[in-house]
């Protein structure tokens, strides 16, 4: 099969195509023919320098989400998804290939009417902004800001936080992105790129810090007493790491996302649902095929793309 081979680590160059063998379903798994992959920040960083969450050896096929056609079904693994559309998580590893293994209970069938890039988009994106939205309980009236507007998690973060009855100020960089975030529902926008941006939102209710550093920091700055931030992203590059007692002595609540597998398993469904039912709509700003994965990681990391990016594995 063709697939993207990560052989060291280092700039997106590293990521090589070639061929690797076919893999097999072991027990409880099951085999994906993968039309679309998943990129996201997280894997460019991993691609990088090994660190995040994603524990594997070089060399490697990258990558930790798909959707496609289960051709195959490992011992015990449920005979009723042979033949469905499904996406799936995959640990970071094995992803960017025309075939992919999947544990079984990391599959998610896509729901009639939804598209299957569309379901790709929403896997760990949707899981993600559904779970913050849920930590950070944005309430009718509240104003909410969400950083990284335009990207991936920050447009689903927008629709739902709009859904909520907030109040969204969206924060991004360049006019592009703001008016894509306006377009999903924000009602106030922010180039974070200014100096003295902040001065220019006021109190909020809520934070959703994608971006983390000195952006994230700022952030912080403008909640009410009462207010809640959820840090999930590091686009700066660092945590924006805000002190628990600097919260505290504001009278403001630093909450995080639920991460057991229940709660993960049920905030993808969840978006799945809510996809498939159009009250969600992923953005998809790129796409490329699998041979071009060097390409996609570049344009991720120059910060010229807007929502989600997707490797056409087909193509």
């Amino acid at each position: 099969m063709r697939a993207i081979w990560l052989k060291q680590f280092g700039d997106p160059s590293v990521l090589v195509p070639g061929a690797a063998p076919d893999p097999v379903p072991g027990a409880g798994e099951v085999l994906v023919a993968v039309e679309y992959a998943n990129t996201t920040f997280v894997e460019t960083r991993f691609r990088a320098t090994g660190a995040g969450p994603f524990r594997a050896e070089l060399p490697m096929v990258p990558g930790n989400g798909v959707g496609g056609t289960v051709t195959a079904l490992g011992e015990g693994a449920p005979a009723g998804l042979l033949g469905r559309r499904v996406v799936a998580s995959l640990s970071g590893r094995g992803g960017y290939a025309e075939l992919a293994v999947a544990a079984a209970s990391a599959v998610h069938p896509v729901p009639d009417g939804l598209a299957l890039d569309e379901a790709v988009a929403l896997l760990a994106d949707g899981r993600t902004a559904v779970l913050q939205l849920r930590a950070a309980r944005p309430a009718a009236g509240e104003r909410v800001l969400v950083e990284a507007a335009a990207g991936g998690v920050g447009t689903l973060l927008v629709q739902l936080a709009v859904a909520a009855g907030a109040r969204v100020v969206a924060a991004a960089g360049g006019e592009r992105k703001l008016a894509l975030a306006r377009s999903l529902g924000a009602q106030e926008a922010v180039d974070y790129r200014e100096p003295g941006w902040a001065d220019r939102v006021g109190p909020v209710d809520v934070v959703f810090d994608g971006v983390g550093g000195e952006i994230g920091r700022a952030a912080f700055g403008l909640l009410r007493p009462g207010g809640r931030m959820d840090s999930f992203g590091l686009a700066a590059g660092e945590w924006a790491a805000i002190p628990a007692e600097a919260a505290a002595g504001r009278g403001v609540e630093l909450v995080a996302g639920e991460r057991t597998p229940e709660a993960l398993r049920s905030a993808t469904a969840h978006a799945l649902a809510e996809g498939a039912a159009g009250r969600l709509r992923p953005v998809i700003g790129q796409r490329f095929a699998l041979a071009e994965a060097a390409a996609a990681h570049t344009a991720i990391e120059s910060r010229a793309t807007v929502g989600k990016t997707l490797l056409e594995v087909r193509r």
